[in-house]
């Protein structure tokens, strides 16, 4: 079935589907500007590994009674002791994908690295701080930076500051930034885009002044084919997170009108 909305489905954001919405995405990016690279460049799949703490979970009381030999008759009593259950959470191994663009007539040179946002990039915790390492080795080497976000909800962590970003589109909800590493730093192209409005098609820079077109609304289409997720989402229920009033009931007739069945 096709996408029920214009550009970004915001049913796609909740926390249960985002990671293999983020999966995907990464992969059918690669897939689907490789043809415009061939035969000078590559698009590969790179992994960012950190360690997550565990969340608090519930643990019942469990306890192991260790019988001690019976005091001598007369003796001073001792009071038994309840031998502890020793456990340990252990931190778990997060892999996050982005895609590299590499330069076959230089080795094979990282000339562009590009990032989708996911919530733990957004987060205070390992997350976040692995994707600002990440941010800061790009932003001090020769390669491009692009990022995508296309998640409402959590701190702005993209590398243009956010009262720059906000000064030029106020209102926006999604944001596409590239930073091109022969201009200066401080210079970004923006694709901001509010919930009504299509995902854009926007310029990736290589090596020598080359571009390539990526056409993230297509990519997100295939993606959400590919992920069964108009059978997946229950589209009856409120938007996680949530939209606003006049977006919610926006959000209800596209909603309507892509099932055919009255608003």
């Amino acid at each position: 079935m096709a996408m029920i909305f214009p550009g970004m489905d915001p049913y796609l954001e909740n926390p249960a589907l985002w990671p293999g919405v983020h999966s995907r995405l990464i992969v059918y990016i690669a897939d689907f500007i490789q043809p415009q690279l061939r035969p000078r460049y590559l698009a590969a799949v790179e992994e960012r590994i950190f360690l997550a703490q565990p969340p608090r979970e519930f643990i019942p009381d469990v306890r192991v009674q260790q019988h001690r030999p019976e005091a001598p008759a007369g003796g001073v009593a001792v009071l038994e002791r309840d031998a502890p259950v020793r456990v340990q959470a252990v931190p778990s191994e997060v892999h996050e994908a982005y895609v590299t663009f590499l330069d076959r007539h230089s080795g094979q040179r990282v000339v562009a690295v590009l990032e989708v946002l996911s919530p733990t990039n957004k987060y205070a915790g390992p997350g976040r701080d692995s994707y600002l390492a990440k941010q800061r080795e790009v932003l001090a080497s020769t390669a491009h930076l692009i990022e995508i976000d296309l998640l409402r909800a959590g701190p702005h962590v993209l590398s243009i500051p956010e009262a720059t970003a906000r000064a030029a589109a106020p209102d926006y909800r999604y944001l596409v930034s590239v930073n091109r590493a022969q201009r200066i730093r401080g210079e970004w192209e923006l694709y901001p885009r509010r919930l009504r409005e299509r995902l854009p098609r926007f310029a990736v820079p290589l090596a020598d002044g080359d571009d390539v077109t990526l056409d993230l609304g297509a990519v997100l289409a295939r993606v959400y084919e590919a992920g069964s997720y108009a059978d997946r989402i229950d589209y009856v229920q409120p938007c996680v997170p949530a939209l606003g009033d006049d977006d919610q009931a926006w959000a209800n007739g596209q909603i309507a009108a892509g099932r055919g069945t009255p608003a």
